[in-house]
């Protein structure tokens, strides 16, 4: 508890003082962007570190949070009766689409961006999990769903922005995005909200459920003969962590000002497991770091060898899974080493 309390209180010290301090105007702009992605990596780390879901389809949520944030957002800049600029530059379309409608209403607009992803992670769930769907099989159908949902934006161009997605948005919920006061005021945002994402995290993995939720991971068969649904545990886990992927879009449309399939497909949802395995994905901070450490890498390293980048990506995801499975974390031994749990102590656990 203490440990735990220490490392909150020097992360939003790091976050909230020396950051804002030693970084410029751009830098601490691509660092909000970092922090996104990283609070994608705390949902990936609770569902595939804690549960044994490799979800490689995190790009659906976080998309959808994003184009959920970004319609209220174009629709705010385009005025009241008026079409958002992608609509009038390609002309398809004479009045706005009925299912934009209900985001010009920034409270629904704000629970869309984390509740539409939760829903829909819901209903797959239930289709996956109660058919038993599980390893290899899921992950790959989970990377088909980010590849479907991809194909599906491109090809509605006159509604969602097609290939170009939705792009310079200039203002968020009344502030001028082009104030660097204002980016750095979203920069407090994205940052307060990766905070309350490990908050959340933590919670889950100290509580009745994270012991059984590692258990499931573990022994999904001695679970079920205890008498518990491992599906309704491992649904627990992929409905939150979308619910943080869909939070993690929708704070990265004022942090960077556009949102595309580029950035929602196969290759970003492989970006987000990569960081996961870099950092520890059985750990409560190492997916974060883990993020923040790849997105950085990549930016570096594509700007000096941009042909060669995705080489050390795929380096990146393989060195650690050969030689150092607990991720970075492992080197400073963050990583609580997650048992197999005896049955009689998981219901004991549980039922207490």
């Amino acid at each position: 508890m203490k440990r735990a309390a220490l490392g909150f209180g020097v992360t939003a010290a790091l976050l909230f003082a020396v950051a804002p301090l030693v970084l410029g105007d751009f830098r601490l702009s691509l660092l909000a962007k970092y922090l996104c992605f990283a609070i994608v990596a705390v949902g990936v780390g609770l569902a595939w570190g804690r549960g044994g879901m490799l979800a490689l389809g995190q790009g659906v949520f976080f998309g959808l949070g994003g184009y959920a944030m970004a319609m209220h957002l174009k629709l705010a800049d385009a005025g009241p009766g008026n079409l958002p600029d992608f609509m009038i530059l390609y002309g398809q379309l004479d009045a706005l689409p009925w299912w934009w409608a209900p985001f010009a209403n920034p409270i629904f607009a704000l629970l869309a961006t984390v509740l539409l992803p939760m829903l829909v992670a819901l209903l797959l769930g239930l289709l996956i999990f109660r058919r038993r769907v599980r390893g290899a099989y899921f992950a790959i159908l989970s990377q088909a769903l980010a590849a479907a949902f991809a194909i599906l934006l491109i090809g509605q161009q006159g509604t969602t922005g097609g290939t170009n997605g939705l792009t310079d948005i200039q203002g968020f919920f009344g502030y001028d995005l082009n104030d660097p006061v204002n980016q750095r005021m979203v920069y407090f945002v994205v940052a307060a909200a990766l905070l309350a994402m490990l908050g959340v995290a933590w919670q889950l993995m100290r509580s009745r459920y994270g012991e059984l939720l590692v258990a499931v991971r573990d022994g999904e068969e001695r679970v079920r003969f205890l008498g518990y649904d491992p599906a309704n545990v491992k649904l627990v886990a992929y409905v939150v962590a979308a619910g943080m992927a869909g939070l993690a879009g929708a704070l990265f449309v004022p942090a960077v000002g556009i949102i595309s399939p580029a950035l929602i497909g196969v290759v970003p949802s492989i970006e987000f497991v990569i960081g996961v395995a870099v950092g520890g994905r059985a750990t409560l901070a190492g997916p974060a770091l883990g993020a923040i450490a790849v997105a950085w890498a990549k930016t570096a390293l594509s700007e000096r060898v941009p042909s060669a980048w995705t080489y050390f990506e795929g380096l990146l995801f393989v060195l650690p899974i050969v030689f150092l499975p607990g991720g970075i974390a492992a080197l400073f031994k963050w990583r609580r080493r997650a048992r197999l749990v005896p049955p009689a102590e998981v219901k004991e656990k549980v039922a207490a």
